[in-house]
């Protein structure tokens, strides 16, 4: 196999070779993955059932919510099934499968991220027009858009990954399989897959951030415009918070990643940065918008309480 020009497998070698740590890591990436799945999954179940959460802003936190799970799906099972397997392949067609649900989602992400920052800037600078703004019709076509952009931007990548020929060693240095590791691994001329890699996902990536950081600007003027007090600006901008924070910690690793050299950048480096935005930043995503976030709270305060009144009422009987 290893002397083919098409591949039939790769071998994912994983976030490290030392045997000693891939228990303890094991553990570790496990925890992150369940509470990202759980914390995520409550915020989805209280914006979906709770009418009072039925409003533009949970709307689109519960599309994040769902994407976060998602994500990590895409890559923390394969890892954790590789920390105790001594066959670590994985199929050309399952590759090539999950680099096109990583950057389907990743790439949603980071537009969605946008379109809540334009969000909250209709509901702080345009207050008496939010509700018209932002009706349902124009949530749903903005969330569709975001979904289907998100898609054929990463269909694009797999369809010109998966006609690149692999020749000699077909190591992934990697926990997953993405665009930068398998150029490596390429025969041939990969300058077309780069030029994709760095303009098209470049401007997917940073294209939502200046929008995102052009909100926020827009937001500190015209709260500046209307109000030289700052408690009063700092109330306002607390309502932002949970948002900015979750930006930084997608947007800062996704640069480093994806606008650093494909020739020029450490594996080992784009795997701390890959793990921060696909691992790290899920799991803490619902952690920043639940303790923010005095609705979301109240809303899991009353299904928790539901669901021990339902309990006591079935021990009753």
């Amino acid at each position: 196999m290893l002397n083919q020009t098409s591949a039939t497998a790769f071998l994912l070698l994983g976030v490290t070779d030392i045997q000693a740590l891939q228990p303890y890591l094991f553990v570790v990436f496990l925890a992150i993955y369940m509470v990202s799945v759980v914390g995520n999954g409550a915020v989805l179940l209280v914006v979906v059932s709770d009418p009072r959460l039925h409003l533009p802003m949970y709307f689109f936190l519960g599309n994040l919510s769902c994407l976060d799970i998602c994500y990590s799906t895409v890559t923390l099972p394969r890892m954790l099934e590789n920390f105790f397997s001594t066959h670590k392949a994985i199929s050309f067609l399952g590759c090539i499968s999950q680099l096109h649900f990583f950057h389907f989602l990743g790439s949603t992400e980071a537009m969605l991220l946008a379109v809540m920052a334009f969000d909250r800037f209709v509901a702080i600078c345009r207050p008496l027009h939010y509700s018209v703004i932002m009706n349902y019709q124009l949530c749903t076509r903005m969330a569709v858009t975001v979904w289907t952009i998100g898609f054929f931007h990463a269909l694009l990548h797999s369809m010109m990954t998966s006609r690149l020929n692999f020749c000699g060693s077909h190591q992934i240095h990697h926990f997953f399989c993405d665009v930068k590791p398998l150029l490596e691994l390429a025969c041939g001329n990969t300058e077309l897959n780069q030029w994709l890699l760095n303009t098209v996902t470049g401007t997917i990536a940073m294209g939502p951030f200046f929008l995102t950081l052009l909100s926020y600007f827009s937001i500190i003027i015209s709260l500046f415009s209307k109000t030289h007090s700052c408690s009063a600006l700092r109330k306002a901008l607390s309502t932002c918070a949970s948002h900015f924070m979750v930006v930084i910690l997608f947007y800062a690793p996704v640069i480093f990643t994806y606008i650093s050299p494909t020739s020029g950048s450490s594996m080992d480096q784009d795997q701390v940065a890959a793990i921060m935005y696909s691992v790290v930043t899920p799991m803490l995503n619902p952690l920043i918008y639940t303790l923010r976030n005095k609705d979301v709270k109240a809303a899991l305060s009353r299904v928790f309480r539901r669901r021990d009144d339902l309990s006591k009422f079935r021990a009753h009987f």
